[in-house]
C-alpha cells in the first residue's frame, strides 16, 4: 500500500521559495554571493561551466525576485557588482543546510558531474576522525 500524495495548495510557501531558486545555477550563485560583493567576471569564474548569456539571465531572474542588488559605478570600463539583498541573505542557514546535505551524499558515493575525485577525496579525508 502507498502512502497518499500530499496536495498541496495553490501559493504553498515551499513551491513559492523552490520556484524562486530553481535552475542550474541560481543556488552556487546565491552561495558565491553569501557574505560579499562580486563583480561579474568573479562570479563567472567561480561557476566553471556557465556562458556570459546564461550568468546575465540567471543574475537578472535573481535581482528580479528581489534576492540580489545589482550597483553599477559610472566608470570606464563598466563596474557592475552585485550583492546579495536581506531577503537574499535570509537564504543563508537554507544554503547552509544544503551544503551539509551535499557533503553527506556525496561521502554515501552519491556523484555529481562537477565534483572531480580530488574534489570527492578530499571531502573523505575531512570527515574522517
Amino acid at each position: 500500500m502507498t502512502a497518499p500524495a500530499i496536495i498541496l495548495p495553490a501559493g504553498c510557501p515551499a513551491e513559492a521559495a523552490l520556484d524562486v531558486i530553481a535552475g542550474k545555477w541560481k543556488g552556487m550563485l546565491i552561495f558565491h554571493l553569501l557574505g560579499c560583493t562580486r563583480r561579474f567576471n568573479q562570479l563567472q569564474r567561480m561557476c566553471p561551466g556557465i556562458n556570459q548569456r546564461m550568468l546575465t539571465k540567471q543574475l537578472r531572474e535573481l535581482e528580479d525576485a528581489g534576492l540580489v542588488l545589482r550597483t553599477v559605478h559610472p566608470v570606464v570600463p563598466p563596474h557592475v557588482d552585485y550583492q546579495l539583498s536581506e531577503l537574499g541573505l535570509a537564504l543563508q542557514p537554507v544554503m547552509s543546510s544544503l551544503q551539509q546535505w551535499g557533503k553527506l551524499y556525496l561521502s554515501s558515493g552519491g556523484r555529481h558531474g562537477r565534483c572531480s575525485e580530488g574534489q570527492l577525496h578530499s571531502l573523505k579525508e575531512t570527515e574522517q576522525p
